[in-house]
């Protein structure tokens, strides 16, 4: 397994060799796998005709599109699916769910095996090629859940599709940091599909995902704790993140319905997302080429047409002021210092009791470290959220030495 400075390499250079139509690729952490960074989230799909869906997938993959989300439980979702990458199997990655059945016509979210084996069974049969490529324990959002599943015979089961290469790698869903931080520090768990938007992360953990939906508080300010210590371990053990409800399911492109007072665009969202830590792939979801046409666009997007952070600098709700959002505004630094990512190293570093040895190595990779900042203070100026710049990078040249 390649790790560290070792797999960022590999990651670069595989993205050059196999980029297509713009589609950039991201080694989704310990898996290996080489990822899309535009994803397929497929729960639209049972919305239109299946030889629309089909074609959907079909038009997606020519772009450049690999891994697919398939939590649905429905038999058209996973025809459509199943049909759409029929083609091209070993091109695609599915993230395939264990826990989401299909009961009496309806989704029903359990983890009793004499409805959980069937489902997922039906699942293998739809996608076809007899593999899953990531396992994912569906939704995992109460403490209870997480706790409940140690020496359960639903995790059995889900090892046991492992062992047999049935999946190839094991997954988790949820919407909760504090279970999501659980499981990336597990040691099974190889990558997680988790929400993230703008507004999601001002919002405290909660077991509750209707609570996230609304009630957005104006008092509220920058990335909740427990979400930003959440990323930053997925990147310190190399947990891979895939991305749900990065559009907030459109409220964020309505300033009547968006938390801040403002919109955004598909390619701020997406820029937002893939700029957190640990992040490699957003689900975006589509109801036409159109779409999938515009999320693609976001690889050959300008700086000023991904820039998310005046949006949010400037809302006339909620602010992030002197927090670090990894936006990259400093840019250009004089002595080339790469700021944003000198910054989520010494985010990642602060948190635990010493540096962590992967930490350190990714941070003395970087071809310019804090050591050498000459105090201009010109990313201060540029800098949307007024973070003190100069002053983080005296602090992170001693804290790492250099």
């Amino acid at each position: 397994m390649l790790s560290g400075y070792a797999g960022k390499l590999q990651e670069f250079v595989y993205s050059l060799q196999v980029r297509r139509n713009a589609v950039i690729y991201r080694r989704l952490g310990k898996t290996e796998l080489m990822v899309s960074e535009i994803g397929f989230g497929g729960e639209w799909l049972e919305r239109h005709p299946e030889e629309d869906g089909v074609e959907l997938i079909r038009y997606a993959h020519e772009k450049g599109i690999n891994i697919i989300d398939c939590w649905m439980p429905d038999p058209k979702s996973r025809d459509i699916i199943g049909k759409g990458i029929a083609d091209c199997r070993d091109e695609w990655y599915v993230q395939g769910h264990f826990g989401s059945t299909w009961q009496n016509g309806q989704y029903v979210r359990s983890r009793d095996l004499k409805v959980v084996k069937p489902a997922f069974e039906d699942l293998l049969n739809r996608i076809g090629g007899g593999y899953i490529d990531l396992g994912m324990i569906h939704y995992v959002d109460a403490m209870d859940d997480w706790n409940g599943l140690k020496n359960s015979e639903f995790l059995d089961y889900v090892m046991e599709q492992k062992e047999k290469g049935i999946i190839r790698h094991i997954g988790l869903s949820t919407h909760n940091p504090r279970t999501a931080r659980l499981a990336a520090e597990s040691g099974f768990v190889e990558m997680i599909l988790f929400s993230i938007n703008p507004a999601f992360d001002l919002r405290p953990a909660t077991e509750d995902l209707e609570s996230m939906l609304g009630g957005y508080d104006e008092s509220l300010s920058g990335i909740d704790p427990e979400r930003a210590l959440f990323y930053q371990i997925c990147e310190e053990n190399d947990v891979g993140i895939t991305v749900m409800k990065g559009f907030f399911g459109g409220r964020l492109f309505d300033p009547e319905r968006s938390p801040f007072g403002t919109a955004f665009t598909s390619p701020q969202l997406i820029h937002y997302a893939l700029t957190r830590p640990g992040v490699k792939a957003v689900m975006c979801g589509y109801d036409t080429k159109e779409q999938v046409d515009e999320a693609v666009s976001y690889e050959t997007a300008s700086d000023e047409e991904k820039d998310y952070a005046s949006v949010i600098a400037n809302a006339p709700l909620h602010s992030s002021k002197g927090q670090c959002t990894y936006c990259g505004h400093c840019r250009p630094c004089p002595v080339n210092i790469d700021i944003a990512m000198v910054n989520k190293f010494y985010d990642l570093a602060v948190q635990q009791p010493e540096v962590p040895e992967s930490v350190k190595a990714h941070y003395q990779a970087l071809g310019h470290t804090a050591s050498e900042c000459v105090g201009c203070r010109g990313c201060e100026s540029r800098c949307p959220f007024e973070v003190p710049v100069a002053e983080r990078m005296k602090k992170t040249a001693a804290l790492f030495g250099c």
